[in-house]
């Protein structure tokens, strides 16, 4: 067996077959029904016509989240930098006495 899995993934009514690695069927999924999830509370919250629209909204979504959660990790190394500057600066201190 080579690892592959073919699977049906199911977005906004559309059905999609995929062969996948097996670890990756469970985020596939995953992935699926959050977006199917995001797509009915877009056309709940707005009068969305068009699907295309709605699964852009989605995209967008997902890519802010992304991106915010790169820039918060991008925020938190930087804090934990300056603090083991300040750190090594004074032991660097105690160390020349």
């Amino acid at each position: 067996m080579n690892g592959k899995l073919k699977i049906k993934i199911s977005i906004a009514d559309r059905v999609y077959p995929l062969t996948v690695d097996f670890s990756q069927e469970e985020g596939l999924r995953t992935a699926s029904k959050k977006i199917d999830s995001m797509i009915k509370q877009f056309e709940e919250s707005y009068a969305v016509r068009d699907k295309q629209d709605v699964l852009a909204m989605c995209a967008l979504q997902f890519a802010s989240q992304l991106e915010q959660k790169q820039i918060d990790k991008s925020e938190d190394f930087e804090s934990a930098f300056q603090r083991l500057t300040t750190i090594d600066e004074k032991l660097n201190t105690i160390l020349a006495k």
